[in-house]
Parts: structure tokens; sequence; C-alpha cells
């Protein structure tokens, strides 16, 4: 039987095991290394950070996430394939590993992350929609 994710260790696991997944994935593993030359050893104890925060509310994480992929976006714009190839190998990993409460939090987090990701970074959604002057109140 798998255990939920419980402690930092856990997370440090999951972390490790999916971003090795992804450095050498097909179809998102050249954003990372050749796009964005992520430096792993500053960004994965950045995502222990994020995890640990996102799923037990610890108050270690800094950062703006949503800001850095807008950035790379600009280089090189990220597409709902991208998302979904990068929760499908996250939801992969997790389900390979651990099971439990914390483990689906995990999914349902990374899933609801990472759409409103690509949502903020479609061109129409920056547009700002002009309401009627009308005498109707809401």
């Amino acid at each position: 039987m798998k255990k939920d994710i419980t402690t930092r260790k856990d997370i440090e696991l999951l972390v490790n095991s999916f971003y090795d997944k992804v450095q050498k994935d097909e179809k998102i593993g050249y954003i990372f290394t050749d796009i964005a030359k992520v430096n792993w050893q500053q960004h994965l104890p950045k995502m222990y950070d994020f995890w640990e925060t996102i799923l037990f509310g610890q108050k270690g994480f800094k950062g703006n996430p949503m800001e850095v992929h807008f950035k790379l976006n600009k280089i090189h714009p990220l597409l709902q394939e991208h998302f979904e190839r990068w929760k499908s190998l996250f939801n992969d990993t997790i389900n390979e590993q651990f099971e439990g409460e914390f483990a689906q939090l995990a999914k349902e987090k990374a899933q609801s992350i990472a759409d409103l990701m690509l949502y903020k970074m479609r061109p129409d959604s920056q547009q700002v929609i002009p309401i009627k002057n009308n005498k109707t109140n809401l």
C-alpha cells in the first residue's frame, strides 16, 4: 500500500521524481532545459517550499510563479498541450508513489494552478470587456 504525502521528505521525493521525468520528456523537457535553462539546484528547493506551502500551509515559499511563467511565455509560447503534459506527468508521479488525502489535494491544486496559468496566458484573457452603461443593477 502506498502512503500519503505527509512530510517535506515526501514532497522532495515527489518533486525530484517529477522533474526527472520532465527533463527527459519529449514534449516539455526542452522548455525547461533549453528555453528556461532551469538551474535545478535553485529550482528544486523552491518547488519543495512551494508544495509545502500549498499542501501543508507552511510559510517557506517566496516567489511569483505566475510572473515567471508570463516571462517565459513571451520567449516561447506555453500552449495547452504543454500544460496538459505537465499535469499528466505530475499526476503519474503522484499515482506511482502516493495515495491519500494530500496526494489527491496535490493533484487538484496542480490542476487548478496549471489551468489558471494557461487561462491567464491566453491573449484574449488580457482584454477588458466593456460593460454597457444601462440602468439595470446586477
